[in-house]
């Protein structure tokens, strides 16, 4: 009888430890093969960016919508629905880096965000330490895609101030044909990145620099400056103003006569901020724009189609056409989401392993490929638009036509200055 019982017990035992075994490895398989994807939004929702911040978070949105309207993410376990969390960075580092933290302890599986470069960098920072996908949707100064600067996991779908300015100066120069420049850049990297940009475009196409000036952020009275540039007559006056900084430069150049004597170009455009300027001062202004929504009439008809596509789905969302910064927060988002797929992985190091392995895509902006520097090298890098007249707008939004773009491996500053 006591050896019926021991043997009794000896079975239980067994079949308890092999049933404890099997629930361990069944929970390792669970969280190795989650239900969700949960997807983190960080940004300035509040202050200074907040316009800009809200198309962002539209652009997102509508990317998740567009995954999970297909089921979901398409992993090897199955379909995954993507979650987010929406989180306000409110442009101010300490709180910034908090959120992301505790967007870290909610379980983000990624994160897309940031307007403000410095808050950028910050939260750079801190994924190098703690690796997780981050897709930062803001234009990077140049030192931030610096070998050893820029997280293993971070990539980031526009390019630098440097870029931007050498697009603008390529446009003036190859496309308008205006050799002679007058740039006002902005008291900070944003402005010395673009000026930058600028010197590099005058020095490769041959044009010159005739002038030079630069204001703080948030001036509100340009009129000195703009007597210099008078006095310049420079065949275009470039100026790295953005926001209500661009709105009163731009304004305050149509009262003072600059449209009658020279080509006006704002360097980086959005819609957003192109509706603050005076209809008087938008027709025949000239603008580097990342996505513009009206395609129409452009060359490359695939893009067209593409352009066309998003732009009802967003207005079908919003109300309203997509604006050039709620579409680098899309793209980022479907790039997040692609790589996942590709690498069948929520695991940072994987992601990482699998933009590189398949580093080509199409966006809705054309074709492009991940370069070594974490940021893609896009055919249509900027398109160059012309403000049109009031009497030839067809809606409230209709405010540019695409006359030319810049794009390719030579608008992004060379691998071997950024350490490569």
């Amino acid at each position: 009888m006591k050896k019926a019982v021991g043997f009794f017990i000896t079975i239980v035992m067994v079949f308890v430890l092999c049933t404890g075994v099997v629930v361990a490895e069944g929970g390792k398989e669970a969280a190795a093969q989650p239900s969700e994807f949960k997807l983190g939004i960080l940004l300035p929702l509040t202050g200074t960016f907040a316009a800009v911040a809200e198309t962002q978070k539209e652009g997102i949105l509508l990317a998740v919508d567009e995954v999970n309207n297909r089921g979901g993410l398409s992993m090897p376990w199955g379909k995954v629905k993507v979650v987010t969390q929406v989180s306000d960075d409110e442009a101010k580092l300490d709180v910034g880096v908090r959120r992301f933290k505790y967007l870290r302890n909610w379980g983000a599986n990624g994160v897309v965000g940031q307007t403000w470069a410095p808050m950028t960098f910050a939260i750079n920072e801190v994924v190098a330490k703690d690796p997780i996908p981050y897709y930062p949707v803001c234009v990077m100064a140049k030192e931030g895609f610096e070998k050893g600067k820029i997280a293993e996991s971070t990539f980031a779908t526009a390019f630098s101030p440097w870029t931007v300015g050498f697009l603008d100066g390529a446009a003036a120069i190859n496309v308008l044909g205006k050799k002679k420049i007058f740039f006002l850049a902005r008291s900070d990297s944003w402005g010395w990145g673009i000026w930058e940009g600028v010197q590099a475009a005058v020095e490769k196409f041959g044009g010159e620099i005739v002038g030079y000036d630069e204001m703080p952020l948030g001036t509100t009275d340009f009129t000195t400056v703009l007597q210099k540039v008078k006095a310049a007559n420079p065949d275009v006056f470039i100026q790295a103003q953005f926001g209500g900084d661009a709105v009163a430069v731009l304004k305050q150049a149509y009262q003072m006569g600059l449209y009658d004597q020279m080509t006006i170009f704002n360097s980086w455009i959005t819609n957003v901020v192109a509706k603050g300027i005076p209809a008087n001062a938008v027709d025949g202004l000239y603008a580097m724009h990342y996505f513009y929504w009206n395609m129409e009439g452009f060359e490359d008809k695939e893009v067209v189609e593409q352009a066309k596509a998003y732009t009802q789905n967003y207005r079908a969302k919003y109300g309203y056409p997509p604006d050039a910064y709620a579409t680098i927060a899309y793209v980022a988002a479907h790039e997040l989401f692609r790589a996942v797929e590709t690498a069948g992985s929520f695991d940072a190091v994987a992601v990482r392993e699998a933009v590189f392995e398949n580093p080509e895509f199409m966006s809705v902006k054309g074709p492009a490929k991940w370069r070594e520097d974490h940021t893609p090298i896009y055919k249509y890098a900027g398109f160059l638009v012309k403000g049109k007249p009031k009497a030839e707008q067809t809606s409230e939004w209709d405010l540019f036509s695409i006359v030319g773009y810049q794009g390719g491996e030579d608008v992004m500053p060379s691998l071997e200055s950024l350490g490569y």
